[in-house]
């Protein structure tokens, strides 16, 4: 019987029609949903179109959330019988319904602070409650997409990352945004497109330079020597965090240099202006990573948007997550989009989507290489690649977070505002991070340099410097807020070349990487430096803690 509309005999008591939901079970009952001929809310419409037996008048409507059990006895009349593909429209409608009110009962605490009425963030207890540095911000509306994902159990990129994609790509203003599982792999994949054959002279070939980051995360670099380039490493402005830009032409080897590969540090822009100018006159490959920087801005444009590709990361700790995921922005050049493809799917030269065949209208029309005419192209490869995509629950996840991104991003600033503000007699003691082509920080803001350029922060972190003449060190202030339960974080590698992975690799080999001028900088941040967290889980209690707790600290 499980399919059938039936009438059903009291009909006052439930309504003259219901569908049944499930087979009879031993005691003879049945599960079954009322229907009405008008639509109300939480109902699945069903056509004559969706009976494979059986005739009705018009549309009915399922309520999908007024479950019951009635004896099958009941049953007075079979009016037709659904098809398999609506029954399970409809549990899949009951389902994401139950998972919403799920994740409303279990994902209180991840909740957006500026929903804080409508979360646990009111159970915060000082010393007791952890307070992260970053975490997974997010309601019942991600449980539902990813849920509605799995359903449909499609699994590898499909409909929900193109979808992703163009969204994010009108986000940022560009041409492009190429989906992968991770930040890490989007910065393998967007070097090791500049390595592509397609470029001709302008390729990155092995021995080949880029200009970076001393003070940075480990793979804005790993990639460099994963192509067989070798890193140049400039110093960092412990003001800023950032590549002290004034340092470029030092780092610059004329028939060597190809690229510049660095990161807008803690969502703090690097100077774009500078850092252009240089690229161009010397025709240089720029890649922004902007895996801690979105939503930020230089002059008024979003980071992520300067350069020939820039980098994202969907992690949790990033400004919006998909839990592990990353993408390539290709910011101008389609020829790029095409290679970025390639690399991330196995190399091949085809460009049809999982799923379907002969986009090209020629699939044995090709002859590349030394194939013979007419070999499938979807088993033709112009790359040697590799298998980087995401999974479509991924990109459905991101499609949610995305809707909130504007939200996230103002409170990322008001979080890092109120910090700055409550720290700020601590002045003689801790020097904060200011934004580039800033001079100062003030209650009103800040006053800027005389370029004539703005930044403006998403900022990931609040970070800030121990001086060296505070009684205490980096170290004792981190063990102490490690104590309080405030996590925090120092700035990622510190002075990568201090790293035992960089130093062993010198070991090995001399000229594995070069060093443009000192890096004193790069030292100051690894000894002094610690970040705070400023993401969209932070209550004020929470921020007014970690602002006493680091008082107390610095005045004990």
């Amino acid at each position: 019987m499980k399919g059938h509309i039936v009438s059903l005999e009291d009909g006052e008591a439930f309504g003259l029609l219901a569908v049944v939901i499930s087979e009879a079970d031993s005691n003879g009952f049945v599960e079954v949903l009322p229907v009405e001929s008008k639509r109300i809310e939480d109902t699945t419409e069903i056509n004559k179109e969706d009976l494979v037996q059986g005739s009705i008048e018009g549309p009915l409507y399922v309520i999908t959330s007024r479950p019951t059990t009635t004896e099958a006895s009941r049953v007075i009349a079979k009016i037709g019988v659904i098809s398999n593909r609506k029954i399970g429209e409809i549990h899949k409608s009951m389902a994401l319904r139950h998972t919403k009110a799920f994740s409303e009962a279990v994902h209180g605490a991840n909740r957006p602070s500026y929903l804080e009425k409508q979360s646990r963030l009111s159970e915060f207890i000082p010393g007791v409650t952890p307070v992260p540095y970053a975490a997974r911000v997010f309601d019942g509306n991600e449980v539902v997409s990813a849920v509605h994902s799995a359903m449909d159990f499609w699994l590898t990129l499909g409909e929900e990352g193109a979808a992703f994609e163009e969204e994010f790509q009108r986000f940022l203003n560009i041409k492009n945004t190429v989906l992968v599982n991770s930040g890490s792999s989007a910065n393998l994949l967007a070097l090791s497109a500049l390595t592509s054959h397609k470029l001709g002279d302008r390729r990155i070939k092995k021995g080949d330079e880029v200009i970076t980051a001393a003070a940075a995360f480990p793979t804005t670099v790993a990639p460099i020597l994963q192509i067989g380039a070798i890193p140049v490493f400039v110093d960092s402005d412990p003001a800023t965090l950032n590549v002290k830009t004034e340092h470029l032409e030092e780092a610059f080897s004329p028939g060597k240099t190809k690229a510049v590969m660095m990161a807008h540090t803690l969502g703090n822009p690097f100077n774009l202006s500078a850092t252009i100018d240089f690229c161009e006159r010397h025709g240089l490959w720029l890649i922004e990573d902007n895996c801690d920087s979105l939503g930020s801005t230089y002059d008024g444009r979003y980071t992520g948007s300067f350069g020939d590709l820039s980098t994202q990361s969907f992690y949790p700790a990033h400004h919006l997550t998909m839990g592990e995921g990353g993408a390539v922005n290709v910011v101008r050049e389609e020829k790029l989009t095409t290679i970025v493809q390639s690399l991330r799917d196995w190399g091949r030269d085809c460009w049809c989507p999982s799923g379907k065949d002969n986009t090209c209208n020629k699939r044995f029309g090709w002859k590349l290489g030394e194939l013979p005419f007419g070999y499938d192209h979807k088993y033709i490869y112009s790359h040697i690649g590799f298998n980087l995509k995401p999974l479509d629950l991924q990109a459905a996840i991101g499609r949610e977070q995305l809707k909130k991104l504007p939200d996230f991003i103002e409170v990322r600033k008001r979080n890092w505002n109120y910090l700055r503000e409550g720290l700020a007699p601590l002045e003689g003691l801790l020097g904060f991070t200011l934004p580039t082509h800033a001079k100062e920080w003030t209650k009103e803001g800040f006053n800027w340099d005389d370029t004539g350029h703005r930044t403006e922060c998403s900022w990931f972190g609040f970070g800030f410097l121990v001086n060296p003449r505070a009684p205490f060190t980096r170290t004792e202030l981190a063990t102490h807020l490690d104590s309080r339960k405030i996590g925090n974080r120092m700035l990622f590698g510190g002075n990568l070349v201090r790293q035992p992975a960089f130093v062993e690799l010198k070991k090995i080999d001399i000229n594995a990487f070069r060093i443009a001028g000192s890096l004193d900088g790069a030292n100051r941040i690894m000894n002094d430096c610690i970040f705070l967290g400023t993401y969209p889980g932070l209550s004020e209690r929470m921020l007014d803690y970690v602002i006493d707790t680091i008082t107390k600290f610095c005045n004990r």
